[in-house]
C-alpha cells in the first residue's frame, strides 16, 4: 500500500501505526499460523509440567511488534489520589442517552449491517456493576476507522463515527445499538487482516481503574490466522472474547442481536489488555 501524496501547502498526513510497527522481516501468513501453532503447543506443555503461564503471552512473536506495545520497564508508584484530582470526571448526567446508539450521531443513516449488542458487565461471583461507564470504539462496515493515521483505502462513512458511551443500570446491563465493523489490515506480515471486533472500555470507581477489551463475532475465519487474538494461548480465554447471536435481542425489521458478559475479576474473568497494548 502506498501513502497518498500530500499537494503543496497541504498538511502532512500522519503515518499509521501499522506502518510505523510493520513487521520488518514481512512473512507471509503461513509462517505466522505456524508459529502460532508452535508457541501455542509450547506454552500448553509448559502449563501441563506445572508452570504458571499468564493468560496473554507478551513478546508474542507472531504478533511482530508486541515488543513495542507493552511496558518494558517496572511501574513507578504515584499518588492515586493526586492522580484522581487531574484525572476526567463523569456522572450521570454527563452520559445522554443518545451516545448508546451509533447510528443516530449524524443526519444520514450509516452504512452496513446494523446492530444491538447487550450484555452484563459483572464480578466474579456473578454479582451485577452497577454505574459503571462503558465506552465502544471501533472500525466502520468497511473496516476504517475515522482517524487521519487510518489511511487504508477504504471508504470513509460520513456518517458513522464509530464510537460511544453508555452507563451500566442497577443489574450491570449495558446496551449498544451500531454497525458491525469489516476486518481490515494492519502489516503485521503480508496480507494481515484482524477479525472484526469492537473496542470496549470499563471504568470502575476511579480513572486509574480503566480496563480495556475486544469484542469479536462469531464463526468469523480470521480468528485462527490473527495473532493478536492468539496471543491469548487458551481457548477457554479465546471464545470468551466472542458475543453470541442472539435472536430474542434481534429487533424485527431493525437490527441482528449479540450478547456478550464482561466478568471484570477472578478465573473466569475477561481478558482485558495491558497498559500500552492494542
Amino acid at each position: 500500500m502506498t501513502a497518498p501524496v500530500p499537494t503543496a501547502g497541504a498538511p502532512r498526513t500522519a503515518a499509521a501505526p501499522e506502518t510505523l510497527l510493520a513487521s520488518e522481516d514481512m512473512p507471509p501468513q503461513s509462517q505466522i499460523t505456524r508459529e502460532i501453532r508452535d508457541l501455542h503447543a509450547a506454552t500448553d506443555a509448559r502449563e501441563a509440567a506445572g508452570e504458571p503461564v499468564p493468560a496473554t503471552l507478551r513478546d508474542f512473536a507472531p504478533y511482530r511488534s508486541s515488543i513495542l506495545r507493552h511496558p518494558t520497564k517496572n511501574p513507578r508508584l504515584v499518588d492515586p489520589e493526586t492522580i484522581e484530582l487531574l484525572s476526567p470526571a463523569f456522572g450521570q448526567r454527563d452520559v445522554a442517552r443518545i451516545e448508546s446508539d451509533l447510528t443516530l450521531q449524524h443526519r444520514g443513516e450509516p452504512q452496513g449491517e446494523r446492530i444491538t449488542v447487550e450484555g452484563r458487565l459483572l464480578d466474579s461471583w456473578g454479582r451485577p456493576i452497577a454505574n459503571e461507564l462503558v465506552e465502544v470504539w471501533q472500525a466502520n462496515a468497511a473496516g476504517r476507522y475515522i482517524h487521519q493515521r487510518d489511511q487504508h483505502p477504504a471508504p470513509l462513512d460520513p456518517h458513522f463515527t464509530g464510537a460511544g458511551r453508555t452507563v451500566t443500570d442497577d443489574q450491570g446491563r449495558w446496551k449498544f445499538t451500531t454497525i458491525k465493523p469489516g476486518p481490515y489490515p494492519w502489516k503485521n506480515h503480508v496480507n494481515a487482516w484482524r477479525p472484526a471486533h469492537i473496542h470496549f472500555s470499563i471504568f470502575g470507581s476511579g480513572f486509574t481503574q480503566r480496563i480495556v477489551t475486544q469484542m469479536y463475532f462469531p464463526g468469523d475465519p480470521l480468528f485462527a490466522l490473527d495473532p493478536i487474538y492468539n496471543s491469548i494461548h487458551r481457548q477457554r480465554d479465546r471464545d470468551a472474547l466472542i458475543a453470541t447471536y442472539d435472536h430474542d435481542l434481534t429487533v424485527p425489521e431493525f437490527s441482528m442481536g449479540y450478547r456478550w458478559d464482561i466478568v471484570v475479576d477472578g478465573p473466569d474473568a475477561t481478558w482485558f489488555e495491558q497498559d500500552g497494548e492494542h
